[in-house]
């Protein structure tokens, strides 16, 4: 099934690279933790929209997958996380983020469960 592209899934992506950009800049000042994550946000991305035939069944559970690491991301950062401005901008995206692929799984099920 061939993904469509909308105004949603190209904010998913920037927020996503947004996020990833931020967490990878970190990583030259504070350390591995912070690469990592920032790759994790673009392999998951990556899984979840480019075009891999054996991948589109699975496309809802990496939705699900990218959300979780996301809100793991959000408690970390309150469990240990420094507070500044950069952060609060970070937390703002990944909020924002976890809100677009809750609605785009919506969308996803809704379209999957109507007949033809």
């Amino acid at each position: 099934m061939q993904q469509r592209f909308g105004l949603l899934q190209y904010a998913i992506i920037g927020l996503t690279a947004a996020t990833a950009a931020i967490h990878l800049a970190l990583a030259t000042r504070v350390g591995w933790p912070f690469l990592l994550n920032g790759v994790g946000y673009l392999v998951l991305l990556a899984l979840l929209y480019l075009p891999t035939a054996g991948l589109d069944p699975y496309s809802y559970l990496v939705r699900w997958l990218l959300i979780a690491y996301t809100i793991i991301t959000i408690v970390a950062w309150f469990s240990f996380g420094t507070r500044t401005a950069i952060a609060y901008v970070d937390k703002g995206i990944e909020v924002v983020l976890v809100a677009l692929l809750w609605v785009e799984g919506q969308i996803h099920d809704t379209s999957s469960s109507q007949p033809g």
